[in-house]
């Protein structure tokens, strides 16, 4: 609660914030919009797709991720989608690709770089993202027209402990209480399951070279995640790399589903999930990287103390 309460007045009160932009005409798509401070010259953009068990998804999860990112000279728009039952998946990567193609085509009118956009998504989240990413190769592998940006604008996806086969864990999450009954509800059926499984669709024959129009992609997993096993990541890894996509897979061994996005951005200090993800973005130019070498620490937002405490209580 202290750390959630000193983000929570960082969401509402900063002038950094632009929340609440629209984005298409239905119910929840809006995205905020996190800015650094200077914005003397374009600056690379971070599309974030919040997670939240495809049902508790809400565009400030992303606040401490945008937060940190814009003291690195990095913008990050959290784009919100319409969650379960307001909409099923279908609907949810319908909104997800609206956002996505929204910054794409209007980033640069506030300070982004439209050259130098990033895919993100963390749990639900990076499996909604992942499938959007996928889609919108698999139409432009089949040479439509009628699309609004490309998957050629993304320079890197990161998935952050994401499930990239539901087939595999609809088990699994029956059993920690993600019933199968509500969870093929949400994936629009059982017969849908592996169209909306990213791991499962890209070792279909009939999506052409989709997979080579991928960016590279980089999958980050704790290997202490019981809300979705690490094994996830592994396997689309795998498979991805199988068949000649650029793929990096970083485990982190120890850490739990939301100890990544979470407990670790609380504890400030050195954080090595966020550092790649920088030195990522930066990649290149001179100026930023050594400005990240120079950077103060990150500041501690809750004791030590309470973060064990909160490890144990967290269903998650």
């Amino acid at each position: 609660m202290p750390g959630f309460l000193k983000v929570a007045y960082y969401y509402f009160f900063s002038s950094q914030i632009r929340r609440s932009i629209v984005y298409g005409d239905q119910p929840r798509n809006r995205l905020d919009l996190y800015l650094p401070k200077n914005l003397d010259e374009p600056k690379p953009v971070v599309a974030f797709v919040t997670g939240g068990a495809w049902i508790i998804g809400y565009k400030a999860w992303g606040c401490l991720l945008g937060q940190q990112l814009a003291e690195r000279d990095i913008i990050v728009a959290c784009i919100d989608y319409r969650n379960f039952p307001q909409g099923t998946i279908g609907d949810m990567v319908t909104d997800a690709s609206q956002g996505i193609s929204f910054i794409c085509n209007n980033i640069a009118e506030y300070g982004g770089d439209p050259n130098r956009i990033y895919l993100m998504g963390q749990s639900a989240g990076a499996h909604i993202s992942a499938c959007v990413l996928l889609d919108q190769a698999i139409r432009e592998a089949k040479g439509e027209e009628s699309i609004s940006w490309s998957v050629s604008q993304i320079k890197t996806y990161f998935g952050l402990s994401g499930g990239y086969n539901l087939c595999k864990l609809v088990d699994h999450f029956n059993n920690r209480g993600l019933y199968r009954s509500l969870f093929l509800s949400i994936m629009e059926g059982e017969e849908s399951l592996q169209l909306y499984s990213p791991g499962v669709r890209i070792e279909d024959p009939s999506i052409g070279n989709a997979v080579s129009l991928l960016p590279p992609i980089i999958l980050f997993h704790g290997t202490a995640d019981y809300s979705i096993p690490s094994f996830s990541s592994k396997d689309f890894a795998a498979a991805l790399k199988r068949l000649g996509a650029q793929t990096e897979l970083i485990l982190f061994d120890g850490k739990t589903h939301t100890d990544l996005f979470l407990q670790d951005p609380l504890r400030g200090g050195k954080d090595e999930m966020f550092d790649h993800l920088v030195a990522v973005i930066h990649a290149g130019d001179e100026e930023a990287l050594a400005k990240d070498a120079l950077a103060p620490p990150r500041k501690r937002l809750v004791p030590e103390v309470l973060l064990r405490m909160a490890r144990h209580i967290s269903p998650f």
